[in-house]
C-alpha cells in the first residue's frame, strides 16, 4: 500500500476518537446528569481495562517473550507495566491542586490515550505498508474502540467545564496522536521501529489505563451513588470489548 493510503487509514482510525465526544450533544436532564456521568465513567473503565487485559498485555507479553527469550524479559515486562502505574501517580500528584476531580479525570484519560494512540498509529501505518488488507482491518478495529475512548475524555471535561469546545478539542488532541505517530514513524523511525519496542510501549500503556481506571475513575463513579448505572456501564463496556474481538 502507498504511503499516502497508509497515513490516511491511520488518520481516519485516530480521528474517530472525536466521534465519541458527540455524546455530549445529547440532551440530558439535570436530574439524570449524575446517572449519565456514572454510566460513562463505568463504561470507560470496562473499555480501558478490557483493552488492556484482552489485547495490550497478551500481545505485548507474547512479543517480548519471543524477542528476548531470557530471564531479562521478565524484568522488562515488570518495569514497563510498573512505569505505567507510576506515571499516573506522578501526574495525579502534579494535578493535586486542581479541585475539580472530573476535569482531572478527563485530562488523565487524554494523556493515557495520547500515549496509547501514538504507538497504535505506528502499528497501523507499518501494518498498512506491509499488507493493505491487514492495514484496513487494523484501522477498522482501532476505530471501533477509539469511539468509546473519546467518551472517556469528552464527558468528564464537558461536565467539569461546561464547554463543548474544550471537550471536543481534548478528544481531538488524543485522536490526532495516532496519525502523528504514523507520520513520525515514516519520517524518523521506519528503519528502527520493531515489534519489541511497540510491545514495551503498549505494556506501559496498559499499566497507565488499568491504574487510571481503578485509582481514579472507579472511586469517582462510586461517589455518585448510582450503583445500577455502574453495573450497566461495566456490562455494556464488556460487551463492546467482546464484540470487538469477535468481529476482528
Amino acid at each position: 500500500m502507498s504511503v499516502f493510503s497508509s497515513l490516511l487509514i491511520s488518520f481516519i482510525a485516530g480521528i474517530s476518537t472525536v466521534l465519541g465526544s458527540f455524546i455530549i450533544f445529547f440532551n440530558i436532564k439535570n436530574n439524570n446528569i449524575n446517572k449519565f456521568i456514572t454510566f460513562c465513567l463505568s463504561f470507560s473503565i470496562a473499555i480501558m481495562i478490557g483493552i488492556s487485559i484482552t489485547d495490550l498485555i497478551p500481545t505485548s507479553l507474547f512479543d517480548i517473550l519471543l524477542s528476548i527469550p531470557t530471564p531479562l524479559c521478565y524484568l522488562i515486562i515488570l518495569l514497563s507495566f510498573c512505569l505505567g502505574i507510576l506515571i499516573i501517580f506522578i501526574i495525579n500528584k502534579l494535578m493535586y491542586n486542581n479541585n475539580d476531580s472530573l476535569y482531572k479525570l478527563g485530562i488523565l484519560s487524554m494523556i493515557a490515550l495520547i500515549i496509547h494512540n501514538f504507538p497504535e498509529g505506528i502499528a497501523t501505518f507499518m501494518g498498512s505498508m506491509e499488507d493493505a488488507s491487514l492495514g484496513i482491518k487494523l484501522g477498522i478495529a482501532i476505530m471501533f474502540h477509539n469511539i468509546p475512548e473519546g467518551i472517556s475524555i469528552a464527558v468528564p471535561i464537558y461536565y467539569a467545564t461546561g464547554s463543548k469546545k474544550k471537550a471536543i478539542l481534548h478528544t481531538f488532541l488524543s485522536g490526532i496522536a495516532e496519525p502523528l505517530g504514523a507520520i513520525l514513524a515514516f519520517i524518523f523511525l521506519k528503519n528502527y521501529i520493531n515489534s519489541l519496542m511497540i510491545s514495551i510501549i503498549l505494556l506501559f500503556v496498559a499499566g497507565i489505563m488499568i491504574t487510571l481506571s481503578i485509582e481514579e475513575m472507579l472511586p469517582k463513579a462510586i461517589s455518585y451513588k448510582e450503583h445500577k448505572f455502574i453495573y450497566l456501564g461495566l456490562i455494556i463496556g464488556i460487551l463492546i470489548i467482546l464484540l470487538n474481538h469477535f468481529i476482528f
